[in-house]
């Protein structure tokens, strides 16, 4: 730390450190050896030249990671003997490469050396846990404790001294077994492996164990079907986002730039924001992987900063971007822009950017790394085309014409509205269906489902008729809306008549409970009853 000497000791009338030295280095009487970064060498030392010309500056690059392997085999020695583990060369391997593909804020050598490191002590830990005999005595211990207390608390002394006497022998036998144990596990080397390697990394960077053990790519071939679970009725669109991302799997893309970049278009609660949800969690395997940006908070030119951080010299300077801070912190994730038509045109800047290079410049003057990162903006551009269109829906053609004209219409709206810049960048715009009728039982299927789960912890069980689901698809389904209107009918009609009958008492616990539709609303009765004698 060798800036740290300029400013050292200073005090009004006297010298810092660095001045006290200048004197014996240029006489050469002394050598020094200094370390520093190029950030503070250029604030502290660089503005003194007096200071400057006496060092030699030396620019230590970052070894390659062949070099990196060289350098953890000649340490692995010290940490095989703190820990008294033994590491394999497919461990060592697995750290520097991990590491290197995967904490991108660091540098080799010294991140794969926190890994084998970590990877060392949790292994030394795992091997320290006691056996299930040495456990149940302990409990056994536990027992004649309560036991002497219990005779005490009832004057039984007698008993309670023989118990005393009982509980003095076991723990002693305890203790001697337990050193026994330990000395023997002491003896014992445990071999950390590159499993335990990737263990360590998945939990720094919260990419999922399967992405790193190769397995990711037979979930990618079946990401059909697990995307259809939970995004229905869109299957053009998933087909189309698979496609591409196991393009990037193959390693058939651009590695600067991110995995993957789609525009969604489509009107409005077709399934655009949830499949960017259901995509966060089956790549990470977690729903916080979303990074979601609504753009509609950035429509002035001055907010478009806050996605970056403040400049120099304004308020919040330090405290990082809104965009680059979070990606920063998890760079394995899907970051969502939506509503993107919303947004100023100089933060589109900052998105060609991040298409083109995988990166973005932060307030501070950081790089983030984008190039982990899955980019969707979402647009309800076009959703007028669905509103003036009669014969899109559920009448008239069949739903492939009906998508083959809203797609066409829809891509040349987001010609004229989107810049040719940004349309070349994306690997993808991906057109919504409008949504059919089987596709809204089937969403309402899911959402009563839900439902049916929830009230299970009181053990009641639901079961809804057809004429029920009748009810509510009638009830809610609007094409304007699409399934968001749904997810309000269903807490209008079923939820909230449902919380009333629970509240007064007429559905209680461990009942089994119908719902049928009624003349103006839902009708909950025990099986087997009429609709018109149930509430």
């Amino acid at each position: 730390e060798l800036h740290s000497l300029v400013g050292a000791g200073s005090a009004e009338g006297a010298m810092d450190a660095a001045n006290i030295l200048k004197p014996a280095l240029s006489r050469g009487e002394l050598q020094v050896i200094g370390a520093t970064t190029l950030n503070e060498y250029r604030k502290f030392i660089e503005k003194d030249a007096a200071l400057e010309r006496r060092f030699q500056s030396v620019l230590v690059r970052e070894p390659s990671q062949e070099e990196s392997v060289e350098i953890l085999k000649g340490l692995r020695g010290r940490y095989e003997a703190h820990h008294h583990v033994e590491f394999t060369d497919t461990a060592v391997q697995a750290a520097v490469s991990l590491s290197a593909r995967y904490l991108q804020d660091r540098f080799l050598p010294d991140k794969a050396i926190d890994v084998i490191d970590e990877a060392g002590a949790r292994a030394r830990i795992g091997a320290m846990t006691r056996p299930v005999h040495l456990k149940d005595k302990e409990k056994s211990i536990a027992a004649l404790q309560e036991d002497r207390n219990k005779a005490i608390q009832e004057e039984r002394f007698e008993d309670a001294a023989r118990l005393r006497d009982a509980e003095r022998s076991s723990r002693a036998e305890l203790d001697r077994e337990l050193e026994e144990w330990r000395r023997g596990h002491n003896e014992t080397i445990v071999t950390v492996t590159e499993e335990d390697v990737r263990l360590i990394v998945s939990k720094w960077t919260g990419v999922p164990l399967e992405k790193m053990e190769q397995k990711e790519t037979a979930r990618l071939l079946e990401m059909e079907g697990e995307l259809s679970k939970t995004v229905i009725g869109q299957s053009e669109a998933i087909s189309s986002i698979c496609k591409a991302l196991r393009r990037s799997r193959a390693d058939l893309k651009d590695p600067r730039r991110p995995i993957g970049s789609f525009i969604f278009l489509g009107p409005t609660g077709v399934g655009k924001t949830l499949l960017a949800k259901s995509l966060a969690e089956f790549m990470f395997n977690s729903p916080d992987a979303l990074i979601q940006i609504d753009m509609s908070e950035y429509m002035e030119k001055f907010n478009a900063s806050r996605l970056v951080g403040s400049p120099p010299g304004y308020v919040g300077y330090e405290e990082g971007g809104q965009l680059t801070e979070r990606v920063r912190r998890r760079p394995y994730s899907v970051v969502l822009f939506d509503e993107i038509e919303k947004a100023h045109p100089d933060v589109m800047h900052m998105l060609l950017q991040i298409l083109e290079e995988g990166r973005l410049t932060d307030g501070l003057g950081r790089a983030v790394d984008f190039r982990n990162t899955v980019i969707i903006m979402t647009s309800n551009i076009g959703a007028d085309i669905v509103r003036r269109g009669g014969g899109l829906g559920f009448a008239g053609h069949t739903a492939d014409a009906d998508y083959a004209t809203l797609r066409t219409q829809m891509l040349e709206t987001a010609k004229k509205s989107f810049r040719p810049e940004l349309l070349n960048r994306v690997e993808e715009i991906i057109v919504f269906r409008q949504l059919q009728k089987e596709d809204v039982r089937t969403i309402l299927e899911i959402e009563v489902g839900k439902v049916a789960a929830r009230i299970r912890s009181r053990e009641i069980t639901l079961t809804v008729r057809p004429s029920a689901f009748d009810f509510l698809m009638a009830k809610g389904f609007d094409q304007q809306y699409g399934a968001r209107q749904l997810r309000r009918a269903v807490e209008r009609w079923l939820e909230n008549p449902m919380a009333e009958e629970i509240l007064r008492g007429r559905i209680p616990n461990g009942e089994i409970i119908e719902v049928d539709a009624g003349e103006e609303a839902l009708v909950f009765h025990p099986p087997g009853t009429d609709a018109a004698a149930g509430t």
